[in-house]
């Protein structure tokens, strides 16, 4: 049999299909579709230090080949998770991994504290998107100093696997890249939503509440891709793709530009199964090829 397993730093994964934060819940709305214990990992959605009601409706808008998004990280805080819901999930046969969100350094810090304390979790995704709220709103994404600052604070209290999300909103990916990596994230996944927005011509309104909103879908896929293929190439830790992965072609194609794992989003909104039947498609796509094992598709691009 092929083998399908891959490493993310010390996270042993048994396969690289995994779930994307924000669009998969925390595993178990899923268990009555499919099996959730063939993925290696599911990425559970944001968790902030207070509860958040989320932003005003309308929340999320389809567009040509995607989707619009803005939900504003509604949780019931990281307190909330540890206490209540972890417990139903700790027992999948797959990694919970949280996606850490802050409005403050303080507040990423205090967060990731508190999870580094829970048995079983081995990893966090640290989602560096979120608006600065001591700099004017502003991303900490989108600024190499404060990218790096909240990198390292995180590293200075967690001991485990620290993946840091990376927005696609900056001039140079790579350079974003190279600079968390140098604060202390052991791998990268990428790429986060596209800032956009739709219109009602009828209405002339703004569709979503919020004005703008995340894009995500296959209408991101083709940057997203040459997003993975250039950090790929500009840093030495493992990267998790994402962005308009709809089926196991676009996986495959994820893994040859780079990608150790991928994470499949906004597929899981049009087939809840979407993620079990990729990892199917992977593993007849290597029965076909003769691969005998996944890592020697990452970052197989043959460029002549």
């Amino acid at each position: 049999m092929a083998d399908l397993s891959v490493s993310i730093h010390k996270l042993q994964l048994k396969n690289p299909v995994t779930t994307a934060s924000g669009t998969y819940g925390y595993g178990e709305e899923f268990v009555e579709f499919m099996d959730v214990n063939r993925l290696a990992a599911i990425f559970v959605k944001g968790i902030t230090l207070e509860h958040r009601e989320g932003n005003p409706y309308p929340r999320m808008a389809e567009t040509a080949s995607g989707m619009l998004n803005s939900v504003g990280l509604q949780n019931r805080g990281v307190d909330y998770f540890i206490q209540h819901i972890y417990p139903r999930v700790r027992n999948f046969d797959t990694h919970i991994i949280p996606n850490v969100n802050g409005s403050t350094i303080e507040d990423y810090v205090t967060v990731t504290r508190k999870l580094n304390e829970v048995k079983g979790i081995e990893a966090i995704e640290l989602n560096i998107s979120c608006p600065n709220v001591k700099a004017g709103g502003m991303a900490f994404g989108i600024n190499r100093k404060s990218a790096m600052e909240a990198t390292r604070a995180v590293r200075d209290v967690y001991d485990k696997t620290l993946i840091v999300k990376l927005s696609p909103n900056v001039t140079d990916i790579a350079d974003m890249a190279r600079a968390v990596v140098d604060a202390g994230a052991d791998a990268i996944s990428l790429v986060n939503t596209f800032l956009g927005m739709a219109i009602n011509a009828e209405t002339r309104r703004p569709i979503l509440g919020t004005i703008t909103g995340g894009l995500s879908g296959p209408a991101i896929k083709p940057i997203a891709l040459r997003m993975v293929w250039d950090v790929f190439k500009a840093v030495k830790v493992p990267v998790i793709g994402m962005g308009g992965i709809m089926n196991a072609a676009d996986a495959i194609e994820f893994i040859l530009a780079g990608s150790t794992a991928i994470q499949v989003g906004t597929a899981n909104f049009i087939d809840p199964a979407a993620s079990v039947k990729i990892l199917q498609g992977v593993k007849e796509y290597m029965a076909r090829q003769g691969v005998s094992s996944v890592k020697e598709l990452i970052g197989g691009m043959i460029v002549k």
